[in-house]
């Protein structure tokens, strides 16, 4: 493992703050400074500023994200984040992010690779929102939601998109663009008033009232490390 990552690992700091302890020399492996391409092994001993860190173990938690809290470790803001309202003595950080205002499933680990997967545009994660906007959409807006709406930064991927209420929308996507949702609702006239994803890569509420979490089973944990990028010219890969 790489050394940044097993800093972050340990819980110490991210990546990117893991390397500017490395270079500041405040990082050893084995009695040696550390360097940013320094792997780790098994039986290493690695000192931040003279004190024994060790990896912690992989911890995978799924969160009823509340209206409210931010997707961050921090804020400078001080608002409460989703990282407070997990117990665990790993450090855990969310994949993705969701609007302040936005609620629903939220995936925290400290799986480096496994989220950087999940993030990545190349495997389609699925993304299931139910969405209640003013006014009351016609088939001509669904239609225009299916097909792409076409945004700042682009041409939207084909969704699904249908009914489940008179001004309320459920739209499943495999992008994971800022503001996606609203943007693309904005755009066919139909401002959204609340926001909730219900589910992300299969996973559900299930179960969990808001601000609640789980850690995931082992049977859902290899389930989402068996997720294949998506084939080239497939729905869920076209252009953004």
């Amino acid at each position: 493992m790489r050394l940044n990552a097993y800093l972050a690992r340990a819980g110490v700091a991210s990546r990117r703050a893991a390397d500017d302890l490395i270079k500041a020399g405040r990082v050893n492996v084995n009695g040696e400074p550390g360097q940013l391409n320094t792997f780790v092994a098994r039986g290493d001993r690695v000192e931040v500023d003279g004190e024994e860190v060790a990896a912690q173990r992989l911890a995978y938690v799924l969160l009823h994200k509340p209206s409210g809290t931010v997707t961050t470790a921090r804020d400078p803001q001080a608002r409460p984040t989703v990282v407070e309202l997990v117990d665990l003595p790993e450090r855990v950080v969310p994949v993705g992010r969701l609007d302040v205002d936005t609620t629903g499933v939220l995936l925290l680990t400290n799986d480096g690779p496994l989220a950087h997967r999940l993030a990545h545009p190349r495997y389609g994660v699925e993304k299931v929102y139910e969405v209640e906007v003013e006014g009351e959409p016609d088939e001509a807006a669904l239609a225009h939601l299916r097909r792409g709406v076409d945004l700042d930064d682009g041409r939207t991927a084909p969704a699904e998109a249908r009914r489940i209420g008179p001004s309320k929308l459920e739209l499943v996507l495999h992008e994971g663009r800022n503001r996606q949702v609203k943007r693309m609702c904005e755009a066919v006239g139909h401002p959204v008033k609340r926001l909730q994803r219900s589910a992300y890569a299969g996973l559900t509420l299930e179960g969990l009232e808001p601000g609640a979490w789980r850690e995931l089973e082992p049977s859902e944990v290899k389930r989402l490390r068996g997720l294949r990028a998506q084939q080239p010219g497939s729905a869920s890969s076209a252009p953004g």
